[in-house]
């Protein structure tokens, strides 16, 4: 199916990326700087910070303070990308959960080197500031504040949330916002909303295995939709696919979607919602990434494009801010009734301590400070993870190289088996995610996802090694 034409911006990274790669541009080389680019070739400058912000993201230029962008000299060899699946199209009854339990049960071992796990590095996060603002707000709790946060949660917080929403371009209605325990809930409650079961669901292929155990204990069915490893859904395979059966929304993770750390493109974006709209489906949006991006702006979430109230957007703090705190929350437009009355019926309510303490942490004013420093440590992360897969894996090793987030998607030769190279590297405790566990049909056997949000972790660079030296063995012993 084709995918939508490119961007200016993209046109723009291309054209350089492509001057990089063939020495045109050389190591240490500054760009033209903004100003000149615009007056060149006119355009604007949001045009030209994209495209840098893209190539910086990709591992081929620097930003140096004062300086301007400039060429990496120690930039990664380029691997190629994962290619897109082609998956089925006909809807699948999902039974994922004991496969999911048995094979990440392991990442909560501290003994264990993550690179399986869901979760960034701990020491990333500031939880010495969250215990002082949570005793801070518990000082001075009132007593009416304890019953009058129930089911949507508490004022102050939710204002921050709406106030941040507003400034990337999310206006919310005040009764649209939901505290959840956590994303997941939200998403749950999301689900449960706009479906019944037998239910079709579109989800991306791959996609995160918590979304099919949530279609799982729902009873629905799941029907994959073509998926680019760097610009997310193919519209066009979606809309065939629409054309062919009845679907009652769509599960998607615009932003740095995992497993691939995809990111579609801003007008992708908005031909998506704008696409649903005219069919009256609701796109269920899982943000929880959004907020990890490795270039100069945060990517609009596809809410921003919401005129008809079908888009249900999720969120969280578990991965920016608050791991373990479970504070999430749904903007669930014209479904915001029902997801309350859902949450009412569930949970009742999120637990107001964690809410408390985090709406105090965003009043100080270094949330966004926080999210500078944590974005950079997974960038140059990234970067390398990038040089060590290149250094140590099989040629024929495809590796996604995402804008933002801490996974990298490795598509390794079709004679390794990644659910038997993830049990291999279990005996040397190393966990992985196989590729297995991200589609209903158990489709991606020879992939992986790796979580390289893990920063001065002294054991990283001699588990990617044992990784590479297993995946050549698998491939030597292949027939």
């Amino acid at each position: 199916m084709s995918a939508a034409a490119p961007t200016l911006y993209e046109q723009l990274a291309e054209e350089l990326a492509d001057g990089i790669r063939d020495g045109v541009l050389r190591a240490g080389e500054r760009l033209p700087s903004v100003r000149q680019t615009c007056r060149q070739r006119g355009i604007s400058p949001s045009t030209v910070f994209q495209a840098y912000g893209q190539l910086e993201s990709d591992g081929l230029i620097e930003a140096r303070a004062r300086s301007g962008f400039f060429v990496r000299a120690d930039r990664p060899a380029a691997r190629a990308a994962p290619r897109a699946a082609e998956p089925r199209h006909d809807a699948t009854p999902v039974a994922v959960s004991e496969l999911v339990f048995e094979l990440l049960g392991s990442t909560r071992d501290a003994d264990v080197v993550p690179l399986g796990s869901a979760f960034p590095a701990p020491h990333l996060f500031p939880f010495e500031a969250l215990a002082r603002s949570g005793a801070r707000a518990m000082r001075r709790l009132k007593p009416a504040q304890i019953t009058g946060a129930l089911t949507v949660g508490e004022s102050q917080l939710r204002q921050a949330l709406r106030h941040r929403c507003t400034l990337q371009g999310v206006p919310l209605a005040d009764d649209e916002l939901v505290i959840t325990n956590g994303a997941m809930e939200a998403l749950n409650l999301c689900l449960q909303a706009v479906t019944r079961p037998g239910d079709v669901v579109v989800v991306e292929s791959p996609t995160f295995y918590a979304a099919l155990q949530a279609l799982e204990r729902l009873d629905l069915r799941a029907v994959e939709v073509q998926t680019d490893p760097r610009d997310g859904v193919d519209l066009e395979a979606l809309e065939a696919l629409l054309d062919r059966q009845p679907v009652a929304a769509c599960w998607f993770m615009p932003s740095f979607q995992n497993p691939l750390g995809a990111l579609m493109p801003v007008a992708r974006k908005q031909a998506l919602v704008e696409r649903l709209a005219r069919r009256a489906i609701p796109l269920i949006e899982d943000d929880v990434y959004g907020e990890l991006y490795s270039g100069t702006r945060r990517p609009p979430p596809a809410k921003a494009f919401d005129r008809a109230g079908l888009v249900l957007h999720c969120a969280s703090f578990s991965k920016s801010l608050a791991p373990g705190y479970r504070v999430g929350w749904a903007a669930a437009g014209r479904f915001a009734p029902v997801v309350q009355r859902l949450k009412t019926m569930t949970s009742l309510a999120t637990s107001l301590p964690p809410q408390l303490a985090i709406a105090d942490y965003l009043a100080q004013g270094g949330y966004d400070r926080h999210l500078r420093r944590l974005r950079e440590a997974l960038a140059v992360q990234q970067q390398r993870a990038l040089r060590l897969i290149e250094r140590h894996f099989p040629a024929g090793t495809r590796v996604t190289r995402p804008a933002g987030g801490y996974f990298l998607w490795l598509e390794l030769p079709a004679g390794v088996d990644a659910l038997q190279l993830h049990r291999q590297a279990m005996a040397r405790s190393i966990s992985t995610a196989p590729g297995v566990l991200f589609s209903a049909d158990r489709r991606f056997t020879h992939h992986l996802r790796l979580n390289v949000g893990h920063p001065d972790d002294p054991r990283f660079e001699s588990a990617l090694r044992q990784l590479g030296e297993l995946a050549h063995e698998a491939m030597a012993a292949a027939p």
